[in-house]
């Protein structure tokens, strides 16, 4: 039983899912972009979060935990350089995006694009927020009136249909009563 052991295996024993992960960190953190697998991409999400976390704290233990993890000082002083210059500085998580590819030729393993978000993040302000729901409001007030007009006309149309049946029932009764007596004065005729 895997007890304590969280993630995914990866097809790999611990050891070689440990470096896996770290050489995937390096190479993103290294091109700002890289392409692999859908599983591999969703494992190393966390753990190039973490680092990026690490960077924007900033102090000497977030560093040296950061280097045990990529195992490059080099690459590790580029990225907290990134973080204290604000590359991240008004995100609180979500330092990755990843977009599926689609199946790889050869053996039609899910493929995927993984990259470090630069783009700003733009906060709502309540005011639009509100700005927005006024629109809902009245888009569904507006949907209700239609959908009473809606039923009013349902009513009038069963109403019409009613009235309709009765004229029909009672021109059929006419008929009938037409035609009896039309049998009979003709069987009266036959009958002299």
């Amino acid at each position: 039983m895997r007890h304590y052991k969280k993630g995914r295996k990866l097809g790999t024993d611990a050891s070689h899912t440990k470096a896996m992960k770290k050489n995937l960190a390096v190479a993103l953190f290294t091109n700002d972009r890289i392409k692999t697998t859908v599983p591999r991409a969703k494992e190393l999400r966390s753990y190039a979060d973490r680092i990026v976390t690490w960077a924007k704290k900033g102090d000497l233990h977030s560093r040296r935990l950061a280097i045990a993890a990529l195992g490059d000082k080099d690459l590790v002083r580029e990225v907290f350089e990134k973080a204290a210059q604000g590359m991240w500085a008004d995100r609180n998580g979500g330092y990755t995006r990843i977009m599926k590819l689609g199946p790889r030729k050869g053996d039609n393993a899910p493929m995927a694009i993984i990259e470090l978000v630069e783009e700003v993040v733009v906060k709502k302000d309540k005011k639009e927020v509100e700005e927005v729901e006024e629109p809902k409001a009245a888009a569904a007030e507006e949907v209700a009136e239609e959908v009473e007009e809606a039923e009013e006309a349902v009513e009038e149309a069963a109403e019409e249909a009613e009235e309709a049946a009765e004229e029909a029932a009672e021109d059929a009764e006419e008929a009938a009563e037409e035609a009896a007596e039309d049998a009979a004065e003709e069987a009266e005729e036959k009958a002299e």
